[in-house]
């Protein structure tokens, strides 16, 4: 899995921040301007997560690039609605040469239905490869690719649905491959913009879990772990 940042609102935080300032203030726009520094900045963001006013979060946005990641992640993706997504197109891209997947760790580790894992895939590109030799066009010869075929995304978030994103997709009851996803775009934004992301990440960083009797039960060990979590600047 590769994941990046490929680009972001230039001093999201100074925006957020003015955002709030502004919905308070009785001043006009270019005092408001003249007011914003760091040290600022940072005080009114920490208010405006301590008090729920979220709306603000949503003029910072964030986009992101993403590949080797299987088609069953990303139609975990989709069901984000408040985000823009772009990905590859299986109808006009053809993978005559064979396409890459997603092997999960549960089926690696055991030898013989890794083999038949793999096995399966060969067949499936094999197949494939027929089906277009024969002159089926790309988008009908698709039918046949699995969810662990690996895709290509780029994809949209403001802050305050990353919050969100990090808050359910974190989770350790996260599927495996779209929780890699999260935590790694998680990394990536509180590099450039720490003080909107402080305290993002699993719904049991900000106290019990809320997934109740669905609770993984290691809540001191996620939150040691996104407290750990290398944040270092670019």
């Amino acid at each position: 899995m590769f994941v990046s940042l490929l680009t972001y609102t230039p001093e999201a935080e100074r925006v957020v921040a003015t955002a709030a300032r502004l919905c308070y203030a009785e001043v006009d726009c270019r005092a408001l301007k003249q007011r914003s520094n760091p040290e600022d900045d940072l005080k009114m963001i920490e208010k405006v997560l301590a008090i729920g006013h979220h709306g603000v979060l949503e003029h910072a946005v964030f986009t992101f690039v993403t590949e080797g990641v299987s088609r069953a992640l990303t139609h975990q993706l989709v069901r984000h609605r408040l985000a823009s997504f772009a990905q590859q197109s299986q109808r006009y891209v053809a993978f005559d040469g064979g396409f890459a997947y997603e092997t999960p760790e549960s089926i690696a580790a055991r030898p013989e239905l890794a083999a038949r894992y793999a096995e399966t895939m060969r067949h499936l590109a094999d197949f494939y490869a027929d089906l277009r030799q024969a002159g089926i066009a790309a988008e009908d010869a698709r039918f046949i690719l699995p969810n662990a075929a690996h895709s290509r995304l780029l994809m949209t978030m403001n802050a305050r649905e990353l919050r969100h994103f990090f808050r359910l997709r974190c989770c350790n009851r996260a599927q495996w491959e779209i929780r890699t996803l999260a935590t790694a775009m998680l990394v990536e934004v509180c590099k450039v913009a720490p003080a909107l992301f402080k305290n993002a990440g699993p719904g049991c960083l900000a106290g019990s879990c809320p997934e109740g009797a669905m609770s993984c039960g290691q809540a001191a060990a996620v939150r040691r772990k996104f407290t750990d979590l290398d944040h270092s600047p670019t």
